[in-house]
C-alpha cells in the first residue's frame, strides 16, 4: 500500500531525527558534566545545558509519537485482548485508534494555542484567522541562551501534526482490518 509506505518512511525518519536529538542531548550532558568536574582547570559546564536538555527532550518526544502510533507501540492490555476472537480484537484496535486520534487532535490543538502565545509575528487579522490569539507583548525566550520559545514549540508542532496524520491513517487501517476480520501485524 503506497500511503502506508509513505507514512512508514516519514515516521521512521522523524524517529531517527528524535534519536539524533537525544544523542546530541546525551553528548551535551557528558561534556557539561566533564566541564563542571574540571572547573578547577579553567573548564566549565555547557552554557544553557538545562535549557538544551529540556527543549531537546520535548522535540524528541513529538518526533517519536508518529512511529509509535504507526507500529502500535502504545500500551495495551494484551492479556485480556489476546483471548478474544480476531474480529473483536480488530474492533477494539479500531476503538483504541479512534480514541488516540482524538487525543492527538487535542494535543495538536493545545500545542497550537501555546505556540500562538509565544509566536511574536503576524498581523492581528492573520493571527485571528489562524486562531493564534493576541500577539505577545513580550516575546518569551529561555533564560541563558535566549532562544525564542516559539522555536521549540514550532518544532514540537511539526511532530504533533504528523502524529495526528498518522493517527488518522491508523484509524483507516484499523477499519480495513475490521472488514477483513483480523488485525495484521505491523
Amino acid at each position: 500500500m503506497r500511503v502506508g509506505r509513505m507514512m512508514e518512511f516519514a515516521s521512521r525518519w522523524m524517529a531517527y531525527s528524535g534519536g539524533a536529538i537525544l544523542v546530541a542531548i546525551a553528548l551535551t550532558t557528558v561534556v557539561s558534566i566533564i566541564g563542571r568536574t574540571l572547573s578547577g582547570l579553567g573548564l566549565g559546564p555547557v552554557k544553557g545545558d538545562y535549557e538544551i536538555v529540556e527543549m531537546g527532550c520535548a522535540v524528541a518526544v513529538f518526533a517519536f509519537m508518529p512511529w509509535c502510533q504507526l507500529k502500535r507501540g502504545h500500551v495495551t492490555v494484551d492479556i485480556f485482548i489476546s483471548k478474544l476472537p480476531d474480529r473483536m480484537q480488530a474492533i477494539l484496535g479500531l476503538i483504541g485508534d479512534l480514541f488516540l486520534t482524538g487525543a492527538a487532535f487535542i494535543i495538536l490543538w493545545r500545542l497550537w494555542l501555546g505556540f500562538g502565545e509565544k509566536f511574536p509575528f503576524g498581523s492581528e487579522g492573520l493571527r485571528a484567522a489562524l486562531g493564534m490569539g493576541d500577539k505577545p507583548f513580550f516575546p518569551e525566550s529561555t533564560y541563558e541562551l535566549e532562544i525564542p520559545l516559539w522555536i521549540p514549540f514550532g518544532l514540537c508542532l511539526i511532530g504533533a501534526a504528523f502524529f495526528l496524520i498518522v493517527a488518522a491513517y491508523s484509524v483507516w487501517r484499523s477499519f480495513n482490518w475490521v472488514l477483513d476480520g483480523k488485525e495484521q501485524r505491523v
